[in-house]
């Protein structure tokens, strides 16, 4: 009997544990891993001689990478104007929240909050204005008394279906003239920071990190 898939299998297994020592290891973890790792994009080129602006004078990629991130979400709020404009809307954050909740059904409020990378005060805030709109409904949990379940409403769906033309165009705007190789390879770069990020903002409490949890020893 043969198991050379077995072996394979086992090799691919202990490479996502060796690369991934910062995500729980699991089925579903190993295989976005997987899927992640087979549509890796090629690198054509070799990148190590970039510029950038104040790189002579000593300035990081870090540095770099931080900056452009930081530009990137604020050319994504200017182009979110857009989608505002004739709109129920108040705030970008108000079609991303019903987009999460048509993509992944009825959650907790933490948990919405939580996917949107979200203070909890400013959530709060978020949902609750969306309830006052029709747009989204709450009810208690069944599983815990404490915590309250909302889901998008018929009306929330209409006012996001009436804006999905729009919001397609600056979805396609964000993402500029990138060809569909740099796109890829795009989404495997931000997925991998996402990977590493994500476990800790929702496992720790900003107020009790220190400057020290941020600095090599």
């Amino acid at each position: 009997m043969k198991y050379q898939l077995l072996k394979e299998l086992l090799d691919l297994v202990i490479k996502f544990e060796n690369e991934n020592s910062h995500v729980e290891n699991n089925v579903n973890n190993f295989l976005t891993w997987s899927c992640q790792s087979e549509n890796k994009p090629k690198n054509n080129g070799d990148f190590t001689n970039n510029q950038w602006e104040g790189k002579n004078t000593g300035r990081s990629p870090e540095s770099v990478i931080n900056t452009l991130i930081v530009h990137m979400n604020k050319y994504a709020k200017f182009h979110s104007r857009l989608i505002l404009n004739n709109s129920e809307f108040t705030s970008q954050e108000d079609f991303i929240y019903l987009i999460t909740l048509k993509s992944f059904g009825e959650m907790s409020k933490n948990d919405l909050i939580k996917k949107n990378i979200q203070e909890k005060n400013a959530g709060i805030k978020i949902i609750n204005r969306l309830i006052k709109k029709g747009f989204i409904s709450q009810k208690n949990s069944k599983s815990d008394k404490r915590s309250k379940i909302v889901a998008i409403t018929d009306l929330g769906l209409k006012v996001l279906e009436d804006k999905m033309p729009v919001i397609r165009k600056v979805t396609n705007l964000v993402t500029g003239d990138l060809t569909e190789y740099e796109k890829h390879q795009l989404i495997y770069l931000l997925q991998k920071l996402d990977n590493f990020h994500n476990p800790l903002y929702n496992n720790s409490n900003i107020e009790d990190l220190n400057e020290e949890d941020f600095i090599d020893n």
